[in-house]
């Protein structure tokens, strides 16, 4: 879809919805795969590579023959590259957005220098833009916090097999998002890679990657979606192409969590059906360590079906695009929800409203997560729901719009007022 303008109305369909969407494919095994297609000096093209911001980003460094990458708001591109452009020869400069030269990288910088890395930082201690001198790098072992990103971890895993002493990584402490390590872990080994997690320690030998060919299976991320679309939705049928019940994806746990507000998941030989069960819980209560990124999809869903919550796990957030807690707080307020959170990482609801605005256009923060959590609350309001840049969608799900669109939504271009 065209992106000049700055705002979209999403209003909801005129009939009960019916269709079946083919979603996109999962981002993160999609990036995870370059990386590793690129190690294994692959000859086979990577099938259903995700055509998401991200992936795009990524494929494009990988392919360059320049030293100088700017990945814009790419945030699993920047470390996932960080780490491979380290063990390649050369000099090496990668760089993004403002937003991304505030996001913190300190952690991998750290932890790759201690394993024979040089790296410098160009502008602020700590964040991008970075000068990388690639070279050899010797491993070893070394101590992270469990508490840090995955994409963190996952980054050193990745290039591991090729470090002189291979790769020990003892993590200290709650591990969060722990999927996404094994999704890294599982990769590595149809690669040709084998390691050995034990506990707190991951084990890591050195050995070589051996190319495969590859087809990337459908986002659960993106099923979260037309989740709340379903739960959302009076009456509706709907048919979710390219998921597995026995996914790669942490985000799978997505159809068991939603059986709570009354969506049913039946498994096909195509992917997934969805119908109401008739089920709503009094009070949602889930520790989101595993799978923060489904967190905004349930917190809009659960105000919206009047159902209080209280979401813990959620430390990830603040250093993804954007504060995720705080800008949830601020654009539920603008429905009439107010949140609070506490502890850096919970957030609850508890039935208290205060007055919605008349007009309400929700901002996405560069967020493409704040924009696809938001748009199905145009099944509850008659005029529909304004959405502040809408083209955020591109970094992981380019045609959310117009498979909206293909179910009946209607998607109205709007010129942004001077006071939004």
């Amino acid at each position: 879809m065209k992106k000049e303008s700055s705002i979209y109305r999403i209003k909801r369909p005129d009939t009960a919805i019916r269709t079946a969407i083919q979603l996109p494919s999962s981002k993160s095994i999609s990036n995870r795969v370059l990386i590793l297609n690129a190690l294994s000096y692959s000859p086979y093209p990577i099938q259903r590579l995700s055509d998401s911001d991200d992936t795009t980003v990524l494929e494009r460094a990988l392919r360059s023959n320049d030293c100088h990458f700017d990945i814009g708001a790419a945030g699993t591109s920047m470390r996932f590259l960080t780490a491979f452009l380290a063990k390649i020869v050369g000099e090496w400069t990668i760089t993004g957005t403002t937003r991304m030269k505030n996001r913190p990288i300190g952690t991998l910088v750290d932890a790759l220098n201690q394993l024979g890395a040089r790296i410098e930082y160009i502008e602020k201690e700590g964040f991008p833009p970075l000068r990388i001198f690639g070279s050899a790098l010797h491993g070893g072992e070394i101590t992270l916090s469990g508490g840090i990103s995955s994409q963190y971890i996952s980054a050193l895993l990745m290039i591991a097999p090729y470090m002189e002493k291979g790769l020990v990584i003892h993590l200290e402490g709650n591990i969060i998002s722990r999927p996404y390590i094994h999704q890294t872990l599982i990769l590595m080994t149809q690669f040709g890679v084998q390691s050995v997690w034990n506990d707190r320690t991951i084990r890591i030998a050195p050995q070589t990657y051996q190319p495969i060919p590859f087809t990337v299976e459908a986002d659960w991320s993106s099923a979260s979606y037309w989740y709340a679309i379903m739960a959302l939705s009076k009456q509706a049928d709907m048919e979710l192409s390219g998921l597995f019940k026995n996914s790669l994806q942490g985000d799978a746990k997505v159809a068991r969590l939603f059986e709570q507000l009354g969506v049913a998941t039946t498994y096909t030989k195509q992917g997934i059906r969805l119908k109401h069960n008739g089920m709503s819980c009094k009070k949602f209560v889930y520790h989101f360590i595993d799978e923060p990124d489904l967190a905004q999809t349930f917190a809009v869903t659960c105000a919206l079906l009047n159902i209080p919550f209280r979401f813990s796990g959620l430390q990830s957030l603040k250093i993804k695009e954007t504060d995720r807690v705080e800008a949830l707080k601020n654009e539920l307020k603008k429905l009439g929800y107010i949140l609070k959170d506490s502890q850096g990482s919970i957030l609850e609801w508890d039935g208290e409203r205060c007055e919605a605005d008349s007009n309400p256009v929700i901002a996405t923060y560069e967020d493409h997560r704040m924009a696809m959590a938001f748009a199905p609350i145009a099944l509850v309001r008659p005029e529909g729901i304004r959405i502040e840049h809408p083209e955020v969608v591109t970094k992981s799900y380019p045609a959310f719009w117009d498979d909206l669109k293909s179910i009946g939504f209607q998607i109205i271009p709007e010129a942004m007022d001077n006071d939004n």
